[in-house]
């Protein structure tokens, strides 16, 4: 198969990468493997299709054991979604492109100069320098997995004679403070200590220690870090935080751009009819019976195809998605566990939409609307399937202003992931950001989901005010009480009215 033909290598523009290449990778795990799998083929797998690739590129003796592995391994995680007993990779998930990296599939985005050739690491029976102590122990490194002896044993070493433990201890403190060495005397009191304490209190190694050699190794080992992962200067930092808001912008922009729609069936097999939602023009159009013939016709001019279960929804429907994204607008996880005892929460759409959106009978009830289409009664089904598909748009538009959903049963109150979200995509944070930036509030709609025809309604002016720290934004209201941000359903920038 060339590049050319295999849809995920030429989405991420990468060469078609083998199985039998990548498995000595040391981040090449079963799940990880699953997916050079998937690249490898360039489509839909079962796992039994892949246990046998995996066989067959000499990753496992036998096709049970890697079936086995990979049943095991949560296969159906970003960027992997299973559809039916299928496996496939989501092509514009950013997960993929990161799993390339880490594989080595493709290179960073931002080159870095290679660094220079280490020096020659000195033998061991060479004592260490004052020199080597500064490279190893730059820039506040962290020695919390040092043992205090091998600490006290390097720094004597450097200095090739007895030290007071004040003189140690300020010594490790002026290089970092993450160290566990104390200066107290009952630090090496233990029998077989490397460190001899005198009469006077001072300490030097005992001579021949086994453990003097092991830190100078210890040392030398970070020295050689330092030289392969050399640290970035303020100003590359500065640069490369700069380039990557740029290309975070960048690809906000063209996400914008998208044309959506939420697509709607019911019933959820063989479905009799569709609501299409358009997200940008806030338009409803419904499909029923035969009306559903020209469904494909409808979708042409959307990029983005949302929706609960929205790739069985597609294939019940017999709608191919093409290139075109998709975005699972279901719960991002299934269950819960609520306590020790292993009661667990079956997290459903309705209880989402509850919970983010304050909708207290979200979806309708399925027998009513089948009842509705067999008696002909068409105007009171497509009032209520309309209504589950505005319930589905109040939660898609919660995701798309916190980028997360909210769960809510009992005492429980968790926010979980909304996979519709993309990370690059602005979200009620960056805009308390811009609104405390230029010293203006927010309009915003708070508590249950805006209306259909008029969202802005029930809007309120709110304050933006600085917390405890810098990156804690509170909310106020007109009357001075503040207002829980995951309470917000929508909101815009305006100005603070004084």
């Amino acid at each position: 198969m060339t590049q050319a033909t295999n849809p995920y290598c030429e989405r991420l523009g990468i060469a078609v990468p083998s199985l039998a290449a990548v498995r000595s990778h040391p981040d090449a795990n079963t799940y990880a493997m699953l997916i050079v799998a998937l690249l490898q083929r360039g489509r839909p797998m079962t796992l039994a299709d892949v246990a046998l690739d995996f066989h067959a590129a000499g990753v496992v003796d036998h096709p049970d054991d890697a079936y086995f592995s990979l049943s095991r391994c949560r296969p159906a995680r970003a960027p992997v979604y299973r559809d039916g007993d299928l496996y496939a990779l989501d092509p514009y998930d950013d997960e993929l492109d990161l799993w390339a990296f880490r594989l080595g599939l493709r290179p960073p985005r931002v080159a870095r100069a290679a660094p220079p050739p280490p020096p020659p690491r000195p033998l061991p029976s060479q004592p260490l320098t004052l020199e080597e102590l500064d490279r190893a122990w730059r820039d506040d490194a962290n020695l919390m997995n040092w043992s205090a002896q091998r600490i006290a044993l390097a720094v004597l070493d450097a200095h090739a004679r007895p030290m007071t433990p004040d003189e140690v201890v300020s010594f490790v403190a002026a290089r970092t403070k993450w160290h566990s060495l104390r200066p107290g005397p009952q630090t090496f009191r233990r029998r077989g200590s490397a460190v001899s304490i005198g009469d006077d209190g001072t300490w030097s190694p005992v001579p021949g220690a086994a453990e003097t050699i092991m830190a100078r190794d210890a040392v030398r080992d970070a020295v050689a870090r330092t030289h392969r992962y050399p640290r970035s200067t303020p100003e590359q930092i500065a640069e490369s935080t700069r380039s990557a808001e740029r290309r975070r912008t960048a690809h906000a922009d063209e996400l914008a751009k998208l044309r959506r729609v939420i697509i709607h069936a019911f019933p959820s097999r063989a479905p009799s009819a569709v609501v299409l939602l358009d997200v940008e023009q806030r338009q409803l159009t419904t499909l029923i019976g035969d009306q559903l013939e020209i469904l494909g016709e409808r979708l042409r001019d959307y990029d983005l195809l949302a929706g609960v279960d929205i790739r069985a929804t597609l294939r019940e429907l017999s709608v191919d998605p093409r290139d075109r994204r998709l975005a699972e607008l279901g719960p991002p996880q299934k269950s819960m566990t609520l306590n020790k005892a292993g009661r667990t929460l079956k997290i459903t759409t309705a209880m989402l939409i509850q919970g983010s959106c304050g909708i207290s009978r979200p979806l309708g009830d399925e027998d009513k609307l089948r009842g509705y289409l067999a008696k002909g009664q068409l105007a009171q089904f497509q009032r209520g399937l309309e209504a589950d598909a505005k319930a589905i748009f109040a939660l898609y538009q919660y995701g798309k202003t916190h980028g997360c959903v909210r769960l809510r049963w009992g005492v429980l109150d968790d926010l979980l992931p909304a996979p519709w979200h993309h990370r690059d995509e602005p979200m009620l944070y960056h805009l308390l950001r811009e609104a405390r930036g230029l010293g203006m509030g927010i309009i915003a709609v708070v508590g249950s989901a805006p209306g259909w025809e008029d969202p802005w309604s029930r809007a309120r002016r709110l304050e933006v005010i600085q917390g405890a720290s810098e990156y804690d934004l509170l909310l106020r209201d007109e009357h001075g009480a503040y207002v829980d941000e995951r309470d917000v359903q929508l909101a815009r920038l305006e100005a603070v009215v004084h």
